[in-house]
């Protein structure tokens, strides 16, 4: 698998597009990375970069705008309400794929070091990066700001872990390091007042608040035995978070940071905030996303909201997100286009779904071309989409029948999982011609050598095997669906049972005509141990597929009647 690394430096320049833009060139300029976002806050003076690469070419990027952005910003004349510390405040480096925490760690600390070095930057490990736990954590380096640093850089325990122990006036000083995702994240709220917004942050975030004696504000802080300050933790694990005033929107907002999305998910802060905030008289009234999130994310916020409506889960990813956009109000303060938020959507290639995006008009015309692909594979992926499609349709049908309240969560459930099965199928589509064209390309390979003729026939093996375990899985998620459709004939809506009896042809023939496709391919394979397994396997899925279809056809029959 390709390592991929995510890296999100904060640049602390909001205003300037004209720097924005420069630092954000010096990226783009690096082969093997890709920027993915580019998040700008006027109120905050500061700039939220996302970009993901290979992890060599993300270090050069990031060294590259971390030297950028020290000659172009001027952090003695800079304002603005995020804590910072520096010109490149903090730069992150999380794992995505491929690469464990532990080596991201060592890539971080690898751009620390040429950082401090080269840049002559004073500069800070955090988080995983960071061996001593003490200064680990960023709140506690960044406590004092970039006005602050001019003393504390000098004392021994704030010593720098690389470069030198002198605070830059102009680039200020960098933290650098490695961590699991995080979600940056603000609440809105219908008040003016930092105070009472704040009072709604410690209630919820991890940390809490510190107890005072008599005023909560002014008064003397208590303290446990060894002297360190006594507080009551909020609510809300791996949450960070505090109170601040947005001028350019008039409003408060909670400005959140989930360090773990895994404990505390975006709609579970949200809704502690509900209601935190109703407790003191106030009212959400919408949100924002800094950056990036992660697909699952909305989809199981998506899911969240809808079980608490009592309605099926089981609908597409397009309205699942819809969903979650609409009940955290996400497009509160702008337009939120999930293609440009969203991580997975913003790596995806258009042309890792050509088929799947086209027309039904422009699926057929290309079919019925010239062109060998799409072939009986992909089409035996559509039919099969088409088999649990249909059977979705009637859990999800089922699930909002009048009368049948107690079973939206049952007939919710089996929707979920023919949307999962249609979902992979969708991908199947696309696979299937991709197998296609991968044993062609291994055929118009040279052949001129031995040696070349040796790497020719193993990626003609290679490709073959690929071109037979997709229509193979083709047959396994089909013939999975037939349970479903069972199901929805059985005991779904009765008005819609001849919709379960198609999805029943449907699922037979995209079995059927995969298992061709498995055994078409299968001929030109040459491990034949590999060959008689597969077949068999199909074969048995085969007869299993047929012995289902013949139940159902005989229910639908029997409930139609006529």
């Amino acid at each position: 698998m390709q390592q991929l690394i995510e890296c999100v430096p904060n640049f602390s320049e909001g205003v300037d597009l004209n720097i924005i833009k420069q630092i954000t060139h010096e990226i783009e300029q690096v082969d093997g990375v890709k920027l993915l976002n580019v998040d700008p806050g006027k109120a905050t003076n500061r700039t939220v970069v996302t970009f993901v690469g290979e992890p060599d070419a993300v270090i050069e990027a990031a060294f590259r705008a971390i030297k950028k952005a020290g000659e172009l910003i001027d952090m003695s004349k800079h304002k603005g309400e995020h804590p910072r510390m520096g010109a490149t405040d903090v730069c992150p480096l999380i794992p995505i794929a491929g690469i464990s925490m532990e080596e991201t760690a060592k890539f971080s600390r690898k751009l620390a070091k040429r950082v401090g070095e080269e840049l002559k930057i004073p500069v800070y490990l955090y988080e995983e990066a960071q061996a001593d736990k003490k200064r680990s954590n960023l709140s506690v380096i960044r406590a004092g700001e970039y006005e602050g640093f001019f003393k504390k850089i000098k004392l021994p325990e704030w010593k720098p872990d690389f470069g030198p122990a002198e605070h830059d006036e102009k680039r200020g000083a960098t933290v650098i390091g490695a961590r699991d995702f995080l979600v940056a994240y603000n609440i809105n709220l219908n008040t003016t007042s930092t105070r009472r917004a704040n009072s709604v942050a410690f209630d919820v975030r991890e940390a809490g608040r510190v107890l005072r004696e008599g005023n909560p504000v002014t008064g003397k802080i208590i303290t446990n035995a060894d002297g360190t300050p006594k507080s009551v933790p909020g609510s809300l694990k791996s949450v960070k978070a505090i109170g601040w005033y947005i001028e350019e929107y008039g409003i408060c907002q909670i400005s959140m940071n989930l360090t773990n999305i895994n404990i505390t998910p975006v709609h579970i802060a949200f809704d502690e905030v509900c209601k935190k905030a109703h407790e003191r008289g106030l009212r959400v009234t919408g949100s924002e996303l800094v950056g990036l999130i992660p697909l699952k994310s909305l989809l199981d916020a998506g899911k969240y909201f809808l079980r608490k409506q009592q309605r099926s889960t089981g609908v597409s990813e397009k309205e699942l997100i819809k969903i979650a956009v609409k009940s955290m109000g996400l497009d509160e303060l702008g337009t939120f286009k999930p293609e440009e938020r969203v991580i997975e959507y913003v790596l995806r290639q258009v042309t890792d779904a050509k088929l799947i995006n086209m027309s039904l008009v422009g699926f057929a015309d290309e079919t019925a071309s010239e062109s060998a692909a799409p072939g009986g594979g992909s089409i035996s992926a559509y039919v099969g989409i088409l088999g649990a499609s249909l059977a979705t349709m009637v859990a999800n049908l089922s699930s909002h029948k009048k009368g049948w309240d107690d079973k939206w969560e049952e007939f919710g459930n089996w929707a979920e999982k023919g949307q999962r099965i249609k979902d992979e199928l969708l991908r199947m589509v696309d696979a299937d011609t991709a197998a296609f064209n991968k044993i062609m390309n291994a055929f118009a390979l040279p052949k001129a050598t031995d040696e070349e003729k040796k790497t020719r026939t193993q990626a003609i093996q290679e490709a073959t095997k690929y071109a037979i375990e997709i229509p193979f899985k083709v047959m396994q998620l089909s013939y999975e669906s037939m349970e479903l459709i069972k199901a929805m004939a059985e005991h779904g809506n009765p008005n819609s049972v001849s919709d379960a009896g198609v999805g029943a042809l449907c699922a037979r023939s995209a079995v059927m005509g995969a298992f061709m496709n498995v055994r078409i391919n299968a001929g030109g394979f040459d491990d034949k141990n590999f060959v008689n397994e597969i077949i068999s396997k199909g074969k048995e899925i085969e007869i299993k597929t047929i012995e289902t279809e013949t139940q159902i056809l005989k229910i639908v029959n029997e409930k139609i009647g006529l």
